[in-house]
């Protein structure tokens, strides 16, 4: 008698699992639905203002529904996407993908390149490189491709230099010069902009930059060039969705001349139209 209970109550278990499992999957299918909206996620500057300005003012000319999701870091952007809950992602640069996708067997894939943040020193406390003293703290984000990118930046500025071949998974281990023996202090870089009140300078991704009021232009003390840069964010879904129509039609709405100019009105140059 107890033990047909047990197999009786082991058997409802299981099937309230299947059930809410079941469930999880149609609710991810539907969402990726080609009839519904497409639910894209974003971080927020500039990849959902930018999301935003295609939703309100052209999407109605290709007759694409189009919903945004904004996130406030990188780290769950990719998972969300692989699982599906959302139906495409927009927010980051190839060697960051590369990266993610070997670390963990994900399957995302660019569809579309819209623009490059560039990379930029900062500080509160110096004007200028020839300010950086001995021994100065010097945040970096702590993510392997943009910690090797921001590496990159300060030996392109004669800060430091870099051990030959170091790629892009680069850290200060990798540091061959480092003549004012500076101390790196590795951030998350959605937090770079805080660190501000607490070190010499840090490098600060574009799009933090910007939604922290800091234009790249105006306020870095180095920033990257735009030149055969290979940071261009783009439009990214999970493998085999990429000729989804509402992604086709996103593809097309987000290299169009009125999203150029839209990036170059906004952003002033903090941000670059790369198509």
């Amino acid at each position: 008698m107890r033990n047909t209970a047990k197999i009786t109550a082991a058997v409802l278990v299981t099937g309230a699992l299947t059930l809410g499992l079941t469930a999880c999957g149609s609710d991810s299918d539907s969402k990726n639905d080609a009839n519904s909206p497409l639910l894209v996620g974003a971080t927020s500057v500039p990849h959902a203002e930018i999301l935003g300005f295609i939703k309100d003012e052209l999407a109605a000319k290709e007759d694409l529904e189009l919903e945004v999701k904004e996130f406030t870091d990188y780290v769950t952007l990719n998972p969300a996407t692989q699982s599906g809950e959302v139906g495409a992602n927009f927010f980051q640069h190839k060697p960051f993908l590369d990266d993610f996708n070997k670390k963990n067997n994900t399957t995302i894939v660019p569809v579309a390149t819209v623009h490059l943040e560039p990379l930029g020193l900062y500080s509160k406390k110096i004007k200028d490189l020839a300010g950086l003293k001995d021994g100065a703290t010097v945040a970096v984000p702590n993510d392997t491709t943009n910690e090797a990118r921001a590496l990159k930046l300060l030996e392109a500025n004669g800060v430091i230099k870099l051990k030959a071949g170091a790629g892009d998974d680069a850290t200060p281990k990798d540091i061959a010069e480092n003549p004012k023996k500076l101390q790196f202090k590795e951030v998350e870089a959605a937090l770079t902009p805080r660190a501000l009140d607490d070190v010499d300078a840090a490098v600060i991704n574009g799009n933090y930059a910007v939604e922290a009021k800091l234009s790249p232009k105006n306020d870095s003390l180095a920033l990257e060039s735009a030149t055969d840069n290979p940071y261009g964010n783009f439009l990214a879904v999970k493998k085999g969705e990429e000729k989804d129509p509402r992604v086709v039609k996103l593809a097309k709405l987000l290299q169009t001349p009125e999203v150029k100019k839209f990036i170059e009105d906004k952003y002033e140059g903090s941000i670059i139209a790369a198509f």
